[in-house]
């Protein structure tokens, strides 16, 4: 690479200095300021806009800025006073016409001259920190036009008065009014909010204020709601159409807080309309608008749900403790799903199923289901209805929706092991008479059971149909190793374990003797085929099918209980037996037998015996025959027993009291599981933590969590402290 020789540039002034004319400032300036006239005129089409540029360019050039910049202030600010004065003799409706027209030419103007001057725009006006000339001239446009003295106040005047216009049904020119507050905004954002805004929100007030208190006087409840609502819509159209968006949230503040925040409790409470009307009368469009216009203010939907949790408490409580209403269990928690469905579907279809709406229902079922200690026991009395006979015919995706409705009854439950108690009685009884509708129903709704409480909840319901399906097979190896035994009367026996079944008293019952001998050799069978196992005949828990021949030769199959077969063939051998008779030959409780005779004597259309003296009650001095006369159009007449729906008061007792000697059981597991984990403990949080963990099964009572604390330090479990009598210790 060869060396070269660095070579510097220079460069030098001209040899001759460059004198300027004193004259060319003004002259060039003439052209300009007359040029700029011109522009404001309308004739701008005979000018040289190069040539203009140049002149511009060159004063500024020659250090004439400050001269172009301030002729071009004292050029605008005349021709702008001329405008002003022009705008100011228009009248009426033209006011806004001319406005407009002027503003549009002083924009275009603006436009041209900027053009011209954009040398100093972009030059001259940096380094001197002046404005610049599109700035300019929206700045002289609002002092002098917008501010001035005779316009400012008739323009927001004007505005105004179109508003209230408009609001009172007249059309008005929309076009113009977007034009006017376009060119507010466009003068910058304090302009658009001190000469309009402002006093705009302060008249709207004022006007929603006296509106709000016309129509509550004179509408109900939902209309009003939708005149709040069709001003709400108004007021965001207006602003789509002529006001700057950021207004939008400004007005509809006020629009809210007049019509909807000052008026909330009176709306809500307002007599034959209000929020409880609309909820009793299903009324789902003014509900939804409520809620709509209710969550837009402060508290709005608190106050709504408050109400409705109180109404829903109310009539919940009404309905579950009405002596009426608890005559039919069935009936009373079919009222309660249907409130259910009624709230689910207002919640769903009004309430945008809003989360702590659908909390608030189910904090107050749950309040109000507990309120009647039966709850239990008839929720488990109404699936025992559907699944003997209410769900015959019904598609599978119904059962299901009607076992996960009483599922949700079921979870709102503080005593769910009394519930558990009463199902595991009907299931038992649905399961020995065969009287279950479906088998996958059954075993659908604990799958269900299982799934919201545990295994343990279920272990023994599924032991049930464990046991039912192995005495299926037992019943089969019996009359396999008995063959002779076909053609007597037959016998099905179902074993059932003792710890899975509800515990049933055993009764002495005689049994006929050609049945006493066929459970003889089952007992021996079956001891035969298993070791270490005892049985005991559960005769009331049975059923039967005989054959009987009334007068004419009339004959029938009678599918009757165990208790009234015994009863029936005691006539075989004698024609008339009086109460105590029967009672010494069958020795059966005395409840049972004046049950059983009642529903064979007394039910019209069954009575298969008769009585003297004829009367709706057993009496211990009444004498039973054969009734001859007994006809039916069916071949296989059922003879149920008379039987009360719910459990009578001792019997209710009875469960009670073997609900509260479970618990015992469960508290001390509880607490031992507790104190073991945590080795010492104060006393109040044991019974919080033992609360916790029990609350899945019942409510657990502080006194008896006391009571089996006592126990468990007498069994050495637990010690107290020496020093605080309150805290407990564990003892390994």
């Amino acid at each position: 690479m060869s060396n070269q020789k660095k070579r510097n540039f220079q460069i030098e002034a001209f040899k001759h200095r460059v004198v300027v004319d004193p004259k060319y400032a003004d002259k060039t300036w003439k052209v300009l300021e007359h040029a700029i006239r011109e522009i404001y005129n309308h004739n701008a089409s005979g000018l040289s806009f190069e040539e203009l540029y140049r002149n511009a360019y060159n004063m500024v050039l020659h250090k004439y800025g400050e001269k172009l910049y301030s002729g071009l202030v004292t050029t605008m600010t005349s021709h702008l006073k001329e405008i002003s004065k022009s705008i100011e003799a228009a009248q009426g409706g033209m006011f806004l016409e001319e406005m407009n027209k002027k503003w549009t030419d002083h924009n275009k103007a603006l436009q041209m001259i900027r053009d011209i001057l954009m040398y100093m725009d972009r030059t001259y006006i940096p380094s001197t920190q002046k404005t610049p000339v599109h700035e300019l001239g929206l700045n002289l446009w609002r002092d002098i036009i917008i501010h001035s003295s005779k316009i400012q106040t008739r323009l927001l005047n004007t505005l105004l008065e179109l508003v209230h216009r408009e609001r009172t049904g007249e059309v008005i020119n929309r076009g113009l009014m977007r034009n006017i507050i376009k060119m507010l905004m466009e003068l910058g954002p304090s302009v658009y909010q001190e000469d309009f805004e402002n006093p705009f929100l302060e008249v709207s007030a004022e006007f929603y204020k006296g509106e709000s208190q016309k129509f509550i006087e004179c509408c109900d409840c939902g209309d009003y709601l939708k005149k709040a609502e069709r001003r709400l819509n108004e007021e965001l159209e207006r602003v789509t159409h002529y006001l700057d968006a950021k207004s939008e949230g400004k007005i509809t503040n006020v629009v809210e807080k007049e019509m909807i925040a000052n008026h909330m409790l009176r709306l809500v409470h307002m007599e034959n309309s209000g929020l409880v009307n609309m909820l009793l009368d299903d009324k789902y469009e003014d509900l939804g608008r409520m809620y709509n216009l209710f969550r837009r203010v402060a508290n709005g939907l608190s106050t709504i749900r408050e109400v409705m949790t109180s109404h829903i408490r109310e009539t919940g409580k009404q309905l579950v403790t009405d002596p009426e209403r608890l005559k039919d269990p069935v009936e009373f928690v079919q009222r309660l799903l249907d409130e259910k469905d009624k709230y689910d579907s207002i919640i769903k279809l009004s309430f945008n199923n809003d989360k702590t709406f659908q909390n608030g229902l189910n904090s107050s079922f749950e309040y109000f289901i507990n309120l009647n200690t039966r709850s239990p026991e008839f929720i488990s009395l109404f699936v025992d209805d559907k699944l003997r006979k209410g769900l015959k015919g019904v598609s599978e995706e119904d059962v299901e929706v009607i076992l996960d409705k009483v599922m949700m009854l079921f979870r709102y439950l503080q005593e769910k092991d009394v519930f558990e108690k009463y199902y595991k009685q009907h299931l038992a009884k649905r399961l020995l008479s065969g009287k279950t509708v479906s088998d996958d129903a059954e075993r659908s709704l604990i799958v269900k059971l299982k799934t919201e409480c545990g295994y343990q909840f279920t272990s023994k319901l599924e032991g049930m149909f464990t046991d039912m399906k192995t005495s299926q097979d037992t019943m089969q190896g019996f009359y396999a190793s008995h063959p002779e035994l076909g053609d007597g009367p037959t016998l099905t026996v179902q074993v059932l374990t003792t710890g899975s079944w509800p515990t049933q008293p055993s009764v002495t019952c005689n049994l006929p003797a050609e049945m006493s001998a066929l459970c003889e050799k089952f007992r021996s069978f079956y001891l035969g085929t298993h070791t270490g196992r005892r049985l005991s005949w559960q005769t009331n828990m049975g059923t039967a099918d005989i054959k009987a021949t009334f007068g004419k030769g009339q004959k029938h199959e009678l599918n009757v209980s165990t208790y009234q077969m015994c009863v029936l063939m005691l006539f075989n051998n004698a024609d008339r037996l009086n109460y105590k008779e029967i009672e010494q030959a069958i020795e059966i409780p005395a409840l049972d037998l004046k049950r059983c005779l009642q529903s064979m004597a007394c039910v019209k259309g069954k009575n298969v015996l008769r009585k003297e003296p004829m009367s709706k009650d057993i009496c211990e001095d009444d004498t039973f025959f054969v009734n001859d006369k007994f006809t039916s159009k069916l071949y296989k007449v059922k003879i149920g027993t008379v039987v009360a729906q719910k459990e009578s008061e001792p019997e209710k007792q009875e469960t009670r009291q073997r609900v509260e000697e479970d618990r015992k059981p469960q508290i001390e597991a509880a607490i031992v599981r507790i104190m073991k984990s945590r080795r010492t403990l104060d006393h109040n949080n044991v019974i919080s933590e033992v609360t916790k963990q029990l609350q899945s099964r019942f409510l657990a009572n502080p006194t008896e969590i006391k009571k089996r604390i006592e126990s468990l330090i007498e069994r050495e479990f637990l010690e107290r402290d020496s020093t605080d009598r309150k805290l407990y210790r564990y003892l390994a």
